[in-house]
């Protein structure tokens, strides 16, 4: 009783605090900002965890934050090295090989307007491409290891971020263009001086898009064919064994890896485009 007595204090003050931020955004602390989603989460993980032991629901269905702590502390190195072979090595590598290859085609779509109809049909036609069709395909061309994840997610950002990064080339207004014509600015002398930046805020919504896209991608392909360790292998192994709580444990690492990765690209994107308007609020 007394947890729920707390959760619901929890609760009202966090209810409190979002009508505050509300009625006055430029005057609220950054903390402030940053109480109000801890406190609804920590007031979910407790009515969470009085609703499975109320009501005695089976570890097997549905397992206590508790319960999922206990698994996250305990098999501590087993998460890491998870975590390694999944996001550093699996989902970062593909990430970054296709934004930059999708950042390449981009250019070229925006300087031959002749591939702008031949590769973007194509660039839709692989985003349409259903993962779990994919990714046994490429487990047979590049093996078992991290190689096939990392190509499953480059066929996963890569539409994303073309599409975004030619569609924040083009976002100049022709009197800009006519005024880098009158300094008798070339092609490149645009393309670095007015058009790239104008495309920042573009290019970092394709990134933000590709970061979830990267992940989702890399823990979908292990179930087609892993190492003895991944974060999609360990789900896959440990719902077989009804071990719900590493089940929830992993997932937890994957929420946490996913978040703090697309944190550091806003955050390097709140320091580019400072001067957007997008930046300026609050």
């Amino acid at each position: 009783m007394g947890l729920v007595i707390a959760a619901l204090v929890l609760w009202g003050a966090g209810w409190m605090m979002n009508m505050a931020i509300a009625a006055s955004p430029r005057r609220t602390t950054l903390a402030a900002r940053v109480a109000v989603p801890v406190i609804f989460g920590i007031t979910v993980l407790v009515m969470w965890e009085l609703l499975v032991r109320g009501l005695g629901v089976s570890p097997i269905i549905l397992p206590a934050p508790s319960a999922i702590a206990g698994a996250f502390a305990e098999q501590t190195h087993t998460l890491w090295l998870d975590f390694r072979q999944t996001v550093l090595k699996g989902a970062l590598s593909g990430f970054f090989i296709g934004c930059a290859a999708a950042f390449a085609a981009a250019l070229a779509i925006d300087r031959v307007p002749f591939l702008q109809r031949g590769l973007l049909p194509i660039g839709n036609f692989v985003a349409a491409l259903p993962i779990i069709g994919v990714a046994p395909i490429m487990v047979g061309w590049f093996g078992f290891d991290w190689e096939s994840k990392a190509a499953v997610v480059v066929v996963m950002v890569f539409f994303p971020m073309l599409i975004n990064t030619v569609q924040g080339l083009a976002d100049t207004t022709a009197m800009q263009r006519d005024l880098m014509k009158t300094y008798s600015a070339g092609y490149w002398q645009s393309l670095f001086k007015l058009r790239l930046p104008a495309a920042l805020p573009f290019i970092f919504n394709g990134l933000k898009i590709s970061t979830t896209l990267a992940l989702i991608g890399a823990i979908v392909a292990e179930y087609f064919g892993s190492p003895t360790h991944g974060m999609g292998f360990r789900i896959s192994t440990e719902v077989g064994r009804l071990g719900l709580d590493m089940v929830w444990a992993e997932i937890t690492a994957a929420a946490i890896a996913g978040t703090c990765f697309y944190g550091v690209v806003a955050l390097i994107e709140r320091g580019l485009t400072f001067w957007h308007p997008s930046q300026r609020s609050g």
